[in-house]
């Protein structure tokens, strides 16, 4: 079994990944590059989320080509990372967030990873849409670290590349919103019908249009990244360190649909 990690391409220069390789996966949906190499003595495979170099906007991510190559290289797990911003004062930039709530605020993106002719139909069950024992992980190695996280909040996934208006943000806060990002909604459902654990470790990097009295920069989103990635690469090794694949919701959430739900994931086209 092996760990997952997905995150911009800076990360990989700071979490310590040795005896990587680099290795293209081909899948049904397209090819994925990830990158393989151990931490803490796990397996372990990395994944470009917006491509190597940062190259691919949100809403041109090829999110199911990477879950499936997820699945064909036997990951069970994964940890993501998630630049937001904050749709509440209570939540000030700097922030760390392990949201346990989604609200998919998408239009465009693939809905399910079970698409074809002769692909089954499926409907999976997404009340707990992060996983929680990841979740529980996340926390307690924060803690242990004695790293401030807060605990639970709704992250609405928005389609961008576009950041959201004021007005936007204010209406999303009225739903029970509490950070905003571009990727991680779309990810947490492609990967809870792959039967894989999914975390996410959120950073408010910036104020929500119109809470602040300046215009948002891509600068500033930046900069509060690379500030907390150390500390974020810190709890994700101790979690994967430790981590010990326990059964888990997640791993079972085709069950009623027996194998052939699952034997049509790693199928070829």
């Amino acid at each position: 079994m092996r760990f997952g990690v997905i995150a911009g391409s800076g990360f990989t220069k700071i979490l310590p990944l040795q005896e990587t390789e680099k290795i293209n996966v081909k899948t049904r949906f397209g090819q994925a590059s990830c990158l393989l190499g151990k931490l803490a003595g796990r397996e372990v495979v990395f994944l470009w989320r917006h491509g190597e170099g940062h190259k691919l906007p949100p809403h041109k991510i090829n999110y199911r080509a990477n879950v499936l190559a997820m699945k064909q290289l036997d990951v069970k797990a994964v940890l993501a990372t998630a630049a937001t911003g904050t749709l509440k004062q209570t939540l000030p930039p700097g922030t760390l967030l392990v949201p346990d709530q989604l609200l998919d605020w998408t239009r465009q993106r693939p809905l399910t990873l079970f698409e074809g002719e002769d692909a089954p139909v499926v409907h999976i069950d997404v009340t707990q849409p992060f996983c929680s024992t990841l979740r529980q992980k996340l926390l307690e190695a924060a803690e242990s670290l004695e790293v401030k996280v807060v605990d639970g909040g709704c992250y609405v996934c928005g389609e961008g590349p576009r950041y959201e208006t004021a007005f936007e943000v204010k209406a999303l806060a009225q739903l029970g919103g509490d950070v905003a990002g571009m990727t991680a909604g779309t990810e947490a459902i492609l990967f809870r019908e792959a039967e894989i654990c999914y975390a996410v470790l959120a950073i408010v990097t910036n104020w929500g249009a119109g809470l602040s009295q300046q215009p948002l920069t891509h600068s500033e989103v930046e900069a509060m990244m690379a500030q907390k990635l150390p500390t974020i690469a810190q709890i994700f090794e101790r979690v994967i360190s430790a981590f010990d694949f326990p059964d888990c919701p997640c791993r079972h959430s085709l069950d009623s649909y027996g194998e052939v739900a699952r034997q049509w994931l790693l199928s070829s086209p």
